[in-house]
């Protein structure tokens, strides 16, 4: 027996039937995880002697009325330590350490429980044993909470009569921060949930490896302390629909959420635990519990992360040349020679590119001569990103990548897909293998929120599932981009990398901000812009705006398109949930310093002192003293680090600060 793992034999007052009782701890021993065997299977999780999950049951059960986890045979017991690590290539750092101690519960019916336990949290998953089809009718995975807590809930987007329409969402967000027991029990919501526990320590309940298997929605129906797990069944019927005919609408579904030919492993339930807000802005557990590349796709030199001029959100809006911007050949040229300029790697042609409500992908519309911009791009290093939505592609996925890829297209931005039951998570993983294959990157837009899959396939390069930039062409005055975006690098990116889409020019205060459709702008300061490229990690990261509003302020062009997209290391320097975050990234030599504030203007220290010996001089763009009225104002000046390594950065409201930090 290890130190990690306790078992204890209970009998129960009958004298029939023992109950196990089996405690796992992390590898630092703060983390323990008290898990019960008997009638159910229960686990609760304590940090540093404090409760954070209070008991809460699990099970699965099976179509056939078997329910594994009530009534199940307990036969052993096994356990593991791990001390590794993980190398990665599109990700926030090159070495990932690994290191767990893991318990294996099998039964004496087809199916095992596994428990690990890290530093930073706990996870569990079932793996089926049986060599037999089998369906899953439903999944019990609940989250007892011992008290009334505070969480920052991400509901569905739009409320729609009944739960089960919910199923239908784009999984984009803002947070309500209410108790649990104010939860609106007509609404869904999803992971990642972060919840305030004790001791000021916060819990963030996520999922990871979601590879053949419905996502987990999340909901409170009775205004307790209970959140539950609520899963999409598989449809029974879907026909195109939606918009453009781009989308599968669910007009029936199975009584079922799963069904599987054989063994299987099932995803991984997680409960995140932090003692500082700050840890969860840099947080490695959903990519160490995915699966890893399989081996005929480890090769991931082919890859290349990089920066991307987009035209969609700035509506096409470049002017002052000698032909009528829009969906065309000479407007793309445009854009490719503006990418040419800055050293940027990709253009995107977003929605338009192809024949519209046809859900074909076969066919260009006739302004624009994809063959030809390929060519062009590809003589001046430029690589050329197709949009598709999910209806389209899902007709051939094999048979569009084998054209686009012989053609010299480099990736597929794949959009609307809004559901995350197991048929649409399969079609996730077959087109990231499909891309794997034809050596396309793939970048899912109008999907639900990364589990792994980034790991799995390392070209899927990056996902929404966020609220992001795009918002601001038509969000009403009362949203408030500016809190979220302090708020969900602490929430949504602990699951993974976002495709928010960020890089305005036009940056409004918060009483000047208004949607505009084709001119649109940012809440918050030019600085809070800048920073975004350090603090959101996004390894496939778009310049959003006009490639003609970039031209008009060279200096934080040049440094946008500089700033890398994967690093070597990252390191969370500070922050407070909604209030404000600092993030340092390496690449090279060099570290990319940023922070991002809410509305409240604030200084703030960053300590530098990991850098070490040397000399080190930083490149800084920080907040004008006018930029709370005028957001656009910034200033740009160079320092050598103070002996002490601290910065002490005044952030303005709806501010941000950036530097790149170079040895000398």
């Amino acid at each position: 027996m290890k130190t990690f793992f306790i078992a204890t034999l209970l009998l129960l007052a009958t004298g029939t039937r023992a109950q196990e009782q089996l405690t796992l701890l992390s590898p630092d021993g703060k983390l323990e995880a008290r898990i019960t065997v008997g009638h159910t299977i229960e686990y609760s999780i304590r940090h540093d002697g404090y409760e954070m999950l209070a008991p809460s049951p699990l099970s699965l059960t099976l179509a056939d009325g078997q329910a594994w986890g009530v009534h199940s045979r307990f036969a052993r017991a096994t356990t593991r330590s791990v001390n590794d690590s993980i190398i990665a290539y599109v990700y926030k750092r090159n070495t990932i350490r690994d290191r767990y101690n893991e318990l294996t519960l099998t039964f004496k019916e087809p199916f095992r429980l596994v428990f690990r336990a890290y530093d930073e949290g706990i996870a569990y998953r079932f793996v089926a044993t049986t060599t037999k089809p089998f369906t899953v009718k439903d999944e019990q995975a609940e989250f007892h909470f011992p008290a009334d807590q505070m969480a920052y809930i991400p509901y569905v987007m739009l409320q729609r009569d009944g739960l089960e329409a919910q199923y239908f969402t784009s999984f984009e967000n803002v947070y309500q921060h209410v108790p649990l027991s104010r939860w609106d029990a007509g609404r869904l919501a999803f992971n990642p949930l972060l919840v305030e526990g004790a001791g000021g320590k916060k819990v963030c309940i996520a999922e990871a490896d979601l590879l053949d298997y419905p996502g987990m929605f999340l909901y409170n129906d009775d205004g307790s302390n209970v959140v539950k797990g609520r899963f999409a069944p598989v449809p029974r019927e879907v026909v195109q629909g939606g918009h453009n005919l781009l989308q599968g609408i669910v007009k029936s579904r199975q009584p079922y959420i799963a069904a599987f030919p054989g063994a299987t492993a099932l995803p991984w339930r997680i409960v995140i635990v932090s003692s500082r807000d700050a840890e969860l802005a840099d947080n490695d557990m959903i990519y160490k519990l995915a699966s890893p590349p399989p081996v005929k796709y480890s090769d991931d030199s082919w890859i290349k992360p990089g920066k991307v001029a987009w035209e969609w959100w700035n509506d096409w809006g470049v002017y002052g040349g000698d032909f009528k911007a829009g969906i065309n050949t000479e407007t793309y040229e445009f854009y490719i020679d503006f990418a040419t300029r800055y050293g940027i790697d990709y253009v995107i042609l977003d929605e338009g590119w192809a024949v519209n409500k046809q859900a074909d992908l076969m066919q260009v519309v006739p302004e624009i001569d994809l063959p030809r911009l390929v060519q062009y791009a590809a003589r001046r290093d430029v690589g050329i990103i197709l949009w598709a939505g999910y209806y389209a592609l899902d007709r051939d996925v094999e048979g569009i990548f084998e054209h686009y890829a012989k053609m010299g297209i480099k990736g597929f931005k794949v959009d609307f897909m809004d559901r995350d039951d197991q048929p649409m998570v399969a079609f996730h993983r077959r087109v990231a293998e499909a891309g794997a294959h034809h050596k396309l990157l793939v970048d899912f837009h109008g999907t639900y929120k990364p589990t792994g899959l980034q790991r799995t396939y390392p070209n899927v390069i990056n996902f929404e599932a966020v609220f992001g930039l795009e918002q601001m062409k038509w969000a009403s005055r009362d949203i408030d981009q500016v809190t979220y975006d302090v708020t969900f690098p602490f929430i949504r990116m602990v699951a993974g990398p976002v495709d928010y889409t960020q890089g305005a020019t036009h940056n409004a205060s918060k009483r000047n901000y208004y949607p505009s459709y084709s001119e649109p702008m940012s809440q918050g300061t030019r600085c809070h812009q800048l920073a975004e490229y350090v603090i959101f990690e996004s390894p496939l990261s778009m310049l959003c705006d006009s490639p003609c509003n970039y031209m008009q302020d060279e200096e934080c062009t040049r440094f946008i398109a500089s700033v890398p997209t994967i690093w070597n290391n990252t390191i969370a320097l500070g922050g407070e949930v909604g209030q404000f975050v600092s993030i340092a990234r390496a690449s090279g030599k060099e570290w990319y310093v940023g922070s991002l504030n809410n509305w409240t203007a604030r200084t703030v220290e960053l300590d530098l002192s990991f850098l070490g010996e040397g000399e080190f001089t930083a490149e800084c763009f920080q907040d004008g003293l006018n930029a709370d009225r005028s957001g656009q104002d910034y200033k740009k000046y160079t320092i050598d680090l103070p002996a002490d390594r601290k910065l002490f950065v005044r952030l303005a409201s709806g501010g941000g600060f950036v530097a790149r930090v170079s040895p000398k």
